[in-house]
């Protein structure tokens, strides 16, 4: 695909840049404005409006306004509207590539795999919608019967962040509207725009005015303190770091909000001396790769048998240094840049001191002279288990490699985090598979497998990766209350 100039500018144009409120867009009402840049130029992309906390209770007054018609809304409806936003998605999916390419920095390529997975929340809660099932008994004693209904739960804060603009907005978005939940969007501030467009495409669709209000801002808390105090909030969804998904379970217990944390990752990625090397280079290419490594399930930490160890990071090595480092919108490029230069630096000060702990630089291990915030795919061979950059999200193209003996260590070492989101896991030996997936502390496994979202899986952590679960037959509850009716049984004592 060839992406001009005229082309960019014109996608970009028609994009809303205001604030989604009670179905208009509209400035903020202090008209500021923010700036949303391409990070593989470092140039202004667009200016949008920043919402202030006058913004964010307007909007939350409109999600409050709508929820009761909203809540009332036939199932049928609610799935219908999910499904023509899906159907239009698809019509534009070179649409929202692009942008995603232009203002989030992953390849094109890559982009329209977003689109194919972040679509797919919508055509599955669509399904979903219909299908929330109650239930109707008698009490073991004979004397009542049981009537469970859900509910939705109420409006709901969203917050979203910048590595997937649009599967991170319809993974909380699809649920929340099969479950009859109103929403207040708040996207990150680096990637608003994709959140803006699918907004423009839910309406497009026939969401009724105030069931989504999109109130993008350059300051994160003067949306969501004013909001999350107010009574009229019942959930929070939050993806983004462990340290503020903290602060706002803290905020969220003084109003007792219901809350989905989707937090940080530590992944490991395990290799055993009986696995297909081959297949579990390609998976460490998915796992790490995957937009640029920029995402909260990439692969983190390499434990590799020892007797094997050299092998694979030869293998891995290659694939890694045959990469493309490049804008998105190159059709050769592989390799985006880094989200801002704040990014990239925090990338290098992790490669700079394992480095100094005693590890070596196979390939890469360098920021990328010029514009734009790249850095080069790294791996790192002999890395001690005390570096830091196995401790922490890299968020990053680098690969640190460490190395195990037994499986017992392999279970130690992959344990040896505050994390516990995503892991990986490649071996000939389904018995191993079960062991070792029965014993390392991780919501999610790919077994032989490097990539494993999916909008009918439940994703979600443990431990210091958050709570609850978005995709799947779970992710509807999340939006849900229940509600039980005592009904005294009429032939109870006949």
């Amino acid at each position: 695909m060839t992406v001009t100039a005229q082309r960019e500018a014109e996608l970009i144009a028609s994009i809303p840049k205001g604030l989604l409120i009670n179905g208009e867009w509209r400035d903020a009402s202090d008209g500021g404005t923010y700036d949303v840049f391409d990070p593989a130029t470092g140039k202004v992309l667009a200016t949008l409006a920043s919402a202030t906390s006058e913004d964010a209770l307007a909007a939350l007054d409109a999600a409050d306004a709508a929820q009761k018609q909203w809540a009332l809304t036939a199932p049928r409806v609610r799935a219908d509207i999910l499904r023509r936003a899906f159907d239009l998605i698809n019509e534009r999916r070179d649409d929202f590539a692009l942008v995603m390419t232009l203002e989030m920095g992953k390849p094109y390529s890559e982009a329209l795999g977003e689109v194919t997975y972040g679509n797919e929340f919508l055509r599955w809660f669509s399904e979903e919608t219909v299908r929330h099932y109650g239930r109707y008994l008698t009490t073991p004693e004979g004397k009542n019967k049981i009537l469970v209904q859900n509910k939705p739960v109420g409006p709901c804060l969203l917050i979203t962040p910048w590595n997937f603009p649009l599967a991170m907005a319809t993974r909380k978005v699809g649920p929340a509207v099969a479950a009859g939940c109103t929403m207040v969007l708040k996207p990150a501030k680096l990637t608003p725009l994709t959140s803006q467009l699918f907004a423009q495409v839910m309406i497009e669709a026939g969401l009724p005015a105030g069931v989504l209000n999109v109130v993008s801002s350059a300051s994160a808390s003067k949306i969501s303190g004013p909001i999350m105090k107010d009574h009229r909030l019942r959930k929070v969804s939050f993806t983004g770091s462990t340290p503020v998904g903290v602060q706002l379970l803290k905020d969220a217990a003084d109003n007792v909000l219901r809350t989905s944390m989707e937090l940080g990752g530590n992944a490991p990625f395990l290799v055993f001396e009986d696995a297909d090397l081959d297949a579990a280079v390609e998976g460490a290419m998915a796992a790490k790769m995957r937009n640029m490594g920029e995402a909260c399930t990439a692969a983190n930490r390499f434990i590799v048998q020892d007797t094997i160890a050299d092998e694979f990071a030869a293998k891995f090595g290659a694939a890694m240094a045959a990469l493309k480092t490049g804008r998105g919108t190159e059709p050769e490029t592989n390799v985006g840049p880094l989200i801002d230069s704040k990014a990239r630096d925090e990338v290098h000060s992790l490669v700079e001191a394992a480095v100094e702990q005693g590890a070596t630089v196979a390939v890469g291990g360098n920021k990328v002279e010029g514009d734009g915030f790249f850095y080069q795919p790294t791996v790192l061979n002999n890395v001690p288990n005390d570096a830091a950059i196995l401790r922490q999200e890299i968020f990053g193209p680098v690969a640190p490699i460490t190395t195990f003996s037994t499986e017992e260590q392999a279970i130690e070492l992959a344990n040896a985090s505050e994390y516990g989101l995503a892991s990986y896991l490649y071996t000939s030996d389904f018995s191993r598979m079960f062991r070792v997936s029965e014993q390392i502390e991780f919501g999610m496994v790919g077994f032989n497998a490097g990539v494993i979202s999916n909008a009918a899986a439940p994703f979600g952590g443990v431990k210091q990766s958050g709570l609850g679960r978005e995709g799947g037959a779970e992710g509807i509850e999340e939006y849900s209350t229940v509600q039980y009716i005592g009904i005294a049984d009429p032939y109870a004592g006949r």
